[in-house]
């Protein structure tokens, strides 16, 4: 197997030891070879990838160069490629083939990009768990009896099996992050508005993000540099500062680093291993020179009742759109509200249906105030917590999940289990902060004291600090090697 690091990747392809034919041929090969065990794909269209990489080909002939010329990528499913399907893990979009591209994915293409693949996911981007999917459920690379988290499952596999050295997924309240700690591969949420959602699927529209995935800092800024800024067709779209470090990431960046421990992140209901592994993280760091301080998150305990009230209330909105009239399944009947009702209930799984009704219930007469608005004023508190914890820290650092990734099944018929995987990653997304999550060891799950699995710690920055957080995460993977473990895969 070639090693799937995209900056050697670059450097093959720099130096003319490597085509981009030769690498997306493997990468259709490694996909042939792997993926009918972990399930992390949903689309490949061999014609439109090869045309890719010898467009690429050609561009290194003429001498062209870029940070992504080349390199192959895997795109989620909720991400419009023109001409590919964009199902979202739906039955409602079978048979829907997107006319146009997102903006993040027209931006790879003109850098050369060789996309290969477009992956599985969560019903439109509703789970944590990557089962919730009309595909099947994908499965994790490091024991494929378990979960690969999600909902940007098939993206987060897809580099952590060597599909792809690079990937993009979404992030919500964690879409990109949990999996990226449940499989041992480096993912980032940008602050909010840093990468386009232009041809997004939205799901809910204050809360979304496209996400990198690749296998480290360096290799997500060399992404991101492509990725990044403003976007006439997104309003919310900025640019990003400092974007031209991302061609060169500092190394130096923990030394003197003020590094944030919010005591909220620390308590009850963690695994012990996966403490243990953020102890000798956070060990690690301060032999850097980096400076821990305690502080606190006091309107943490909220966040994951204000983040469920906000987003399924976005989401009973944004679904309102699948109805069967302009695109996607239709199910006939004999008046316009049974055609809609009778195309929803085949088309959408349970997931989003529970969010559709919750999220209806919350902005209904009687209670949106009870429900949305308070809401809302519980968000402006939790992002409030987080300026005034960046006035005495640089960045913080916190667990992903309470927990390494669990087995399949044991969590589908219990919503609430479910959604408190999410419990340290949706602080940040209510408060539109970066946040980076970076392989930081292994430990044994309490259900299986033999194996060894991932686990994943985050980063989080104020607001457009995004480049800063990159190298701080970068400095770490310099001293550390837990980013190039891979899963012990055939092939």
């Amino acid at each position: 197997m070639i090693p799937c690091s995209l900056g050697d990747w670059r450097d093959g392809l720099d130096a003319g030891d490597l085509s981009p034919v030769y690498l997306a041929m493997h990468c259709l090969e490694r996909m042939e070879l792997l993926d009918p065990l972990l399930n992390a794909v949903t689309f490949r269209d061999r014609d439109a990838t090869l045309r890719a990489a010898r467009s690429a080909e050609a561009r290194l002939a003429r001498g062209d160069r870029g940070p992504m010329l080349g390199i192959p990528v895997v795109l989620k499913d909720n991400l419009n490629w023109k001409g590919a399907p964009t199902r979202n893990g739906s039955r409602i979009l079978e048979d829907y083939a997107s006319p146009y591209d997102a903006t993040v994915v027209r931006r790879l293409l003109d850098a050369g990009a060789v996309p290969v693949a477009k992956a599985n996911m969560d019903e439109f981007a509703m789970g944590s768990s990557g089962e919730h999917s009309c595909s099947g459920p994908a499965r994790n690379p490091w024991d494929a009896t378990r979960v690969p988290g999600g909902s940007s499952s098939g993206s987060i596999i897809s580099v952590a099996a060597g599909y792809a050295p690079f990937a993009l997924g979404t992030d919500t309240g964690g879409s990109v992050r949990l999996p990226a700690g449940f499989c041992n591969v480096t993912a980032f949420r940008p602050t909010y508005g840093v990468l386009s959602r232009f041809g997004v699927t939205a799901m809910a529209s204050s809360l979304d993000q496209v996400g990198p995935v690749a296998a480290s800092a360096r290799d997500l800024a060399a992404g991101l540099s492509v990725l990044a800024g403003k976007d006439l067709l997104d309003a919310t779209s900025v640019d990003l500062p400092d974007a031209h470090r991302l061609a060169r990431l500092r190394p130096g960046a923990l030394k003197g680093l003020r590094i944030g421990l919010p005591r909220e992140y620390y308590g009850g209901g963690i695994d012990p291993g996966v403490r243990g592994v953020l102890d000798g993280a956070i060990r690690r760091l301060a032999s850097e020179g980096a400076e821990m301080v305690d502080l606190s998150l006091p309107h943490t305990a909220y966040a994951i009742e204000t983040y469920y009230v906000i987003c399924t209330s976005e989401v009973s909105s944004n679904m309102s759109r699948f109805d069967g009239v302009r695109y996607g399944l239709r199910k006939e009947a004999a008046t316009l509200h049974g055609m809609i009702s009778e195309t929803r209930d085949a088309g959408f799984g349970p997931e989003v249906k529970r969010r559709i009704l919750l999220g209806a219930f919350c902005l209904s007469k009687g209670y949106y105030d009870a429900y949305y608005l308070k809401a809302l004023k519980a968000r402006t508190l939790i992002t409030r917590d987080f300026t005034e914890a960046f006035r005495k820290a640089d960045l913080l650092l916190t667990p992903v999940s309470p927990t390494v990734a669990f087995k399949l099944g044991t969590r589908t018929e219990d919503p609430m289990a479910m959604y408190m995987a999410d419990i340290f990653t949706v602080t940040s997304s209510l408060a539109a902060m970066p946040c980076i999550s970076v392989p930081a060891g292994f430990s044994a799950p309490a259900d299986d004291p033999g194996a060894l699995l991932p686990v994943g710690m985050q980063l989080i920055g104020p607001p457009l600090s995004d480049v800063s957080l990159l190298e701080c995460a970068h400095a770490f993977q310099l001293v550390t090697d837990h980013h190039r473990r891979r899963p012990p895969l055939r092939g």
